[in-house]
C-alpha cells in the first residue's frame, strides 16, 4: 500500500509516519510538506519513506498522488491570524484541489482531519458522537475553514462514491516534541516555559464552565494509521476517555483552582491580539468554551482504536516538552524556529550559529 501525507512534517504527521512505518500493509510512504526537513528524520522500520516539497494551494499535486492507494490530508496553517484570507487559500481552497487530485487519480481512499472545532457549539455535557452537527463552534477562521472542509468532503462522497473518505475529528492533541510549536501557534514565543513549571504557581485562573479532552499525539498517529488500513468510512472522534475540569487541571498544575468569567479571558486576549503580542485570536477562546464533549466509541468499535494515554498524562506530557524546550527536526516542529532555543542560548551563553 502507497499512502500519501500531505502535511507531514507536523505534530500529527510525524506521530502518523512512527504509526505506519509498524505497519504491515503499508510499502511506502511519501511525506509532503511546504518546508523539507534538513536533515531528513531518520525513520526506522522496513517502510520506504520518501519527502517530497509541496504546497497544496499551489502545486500540480497529480504527481504527487500518481499511484496513491491513501491520501491523509494534514496540512493546515493557523497564522496569520490577522490575514484569513491566507489560511483560507491554504486550508479551504488547498484541501478543494487535494480533493479534485485525489477523485481525478486513482486514489482508493481519503483520511482527513477534521476536528473537535468543526462542531457546532455544545448544549450540555453530555458526550455526544459523530452525528452532531458540524457547522463551527464559533466565529474563529479555525472552527470556520474546518466546518467548510466537512461540507467539501460532503460533495466528494456524493460526487464520487468509490473514493472513500475518512473524516478524523480529535480533541487538542498534545505531544512534548510539538510543546515549543504549540506554544509559537498560540501563546506567542514570549511565554517563559518556566511559567508552567508544576508548583510554581500557586493560584490557577481557570475560565467559569471550561471543560477539556485531549489527546496524544501518539495515539492520534495509530487511530489514523487504522484508518488508512481499514475499510472504514466517515466521521471518527478522537480523545482519552476522561474529560478534564478545573479540578484536574489543578491536580496537573499542582496548584489551587479559581475560577474567573470566561469574558474577564476574552478582553485580555482581544487587547494582546489587538496589539500583536499574542497569536491567537480571542474568537479562539470562543471555540475552547463552546466545543462539545465527544464520545470515542465509534472509533474503537471500526478502528479497534483505544487511547493509551490518558487526558492528564497528554497535557502533563506537553508541559514537559514546553519547559524543557522539546522539539523535533521538521520546521514545523524544530525550537529553533520557537525562539526557545535564542533565550537558552542567551542564559548559558552558548550560540548553535558557530
Amino acid at each position: 500500500m502507497r499512502v500519501v501525507i500531505v502535511g507531514a512534517s507536523g505534530n500529527v504527521g510525524t506521530a502518523l509516519i512512527e504509526a505506519l512505518t509498524a505497519t504491515p500493509e503499508v510499502s511506502e510512504i511519501v511525506a509532503a510538506a511546504r518546508r523539507m526537513p534538513t536533515p531528513v528524520p531518520d525513520h526506522h522500520g522496513a517502510v520506504d519513506v520518501s519527502w517530497h516539497v509541496a504546497d497544496i494551494a499551489r502545486d500540480d499535486l497529480d504527481p504527487l498522488l500518481a499511484d496513491a492507494d491513501v491520501v491523509v490530508n494534514l496540512a493546515w496553517l493557523f497564522h496569520p491570524s490577522h490575514h484569513p484570507d491566507v489560511t483560507w487559500g491554504n486550508n479551504v481552497l488547498g484541501a478543494q484541489r487535494l480533493i479534485e487530485a485525489a477523485e481525478r487519480g486513482a486514489v482508493k481512499a481519503l483520511v482527513v482531519s477534521s476536528s473537535i472545532a468543526a462542531y457546532s457549539p455544545r448544549s450540555g455535557v453530555t458526550p455526544v458522537d459523530e452525528s452532531w452537527p458540524t457547522h463551527g463552534t464559533s466565529a474563529a477562521a479555525y472552527s470556520r475553514e474546518k466546518a467548510y472542509v466537512e461540507r467539501l468532503l460532503d460533495i466528494a462522497e456524493e460526487r464520487t462514491p468509490r473514493l472513500r473518505v475518512v473524516r478524523m475529528r480529535p480533541a487538542f492533541i498534545f505531544h512534548r516534541r510539538a510543546a515549543t510549536q504549540q506554544r509559537r501557534l498560540f501563546a506567542g514565543p514570549l511565554l517563559p516555559g518556566s511559567l508552567v513549571r508544576p508548583g510554581l504557581v500557586p493560584l490557577l485562573p481557570i475560565p467559569s464552565g471550561l471543560v477539556l479532552q485531549t489527546v496524544h499525539a501518539d495515539d492520534i498517529g495509530r487511530a489514523f494509521a487504522a484508518a488508512v488500513v481499514s475499510q472504514a468510512a466517515g466521521a471518527f472522534n478522537l480523545c482519552a476517555d476522561e474529560v478534564l475540569g478545573a479540578d484536574e487541571l489543578g491536580k496537573i498544575f499542582t496548584a489551587r483552582t479559581a475560577t474567573v468569567p470566561p469574558r474577564v479571558f476574552k478582553t485580555a486576549l482581544r487587547a494582546a491580539w489587538s496589539t500583536h503580542l499574542a497569536p491567537a485570536a480571542p474568537e479562539l477562546f470562543d471555540a475552547l468554551m463552546r466545543v462539545p464533549v465527544m464520545a470515542n466509541t465509534r472509533a474503537a468499535d471500526e478502528l479497534g482504536w483505544r487511547p493509551r494515554i490518558s487526558a492528564s498524562d497528554a497535557l502533563a506530557d506537553f508541559l514537559v516538552g514546553l519547559r524543557s524546550g522539546e522539539g523535533y527536526p521538521t520546521p514545523p516542529l524544530d525550537p529553533r524556529t520557537s525562539g526557545w532555543l535564542r533565550r537558552h542560548e542567551v542564559a548559558t551563553g552558548v550560540d548553535s550559529r558557530d
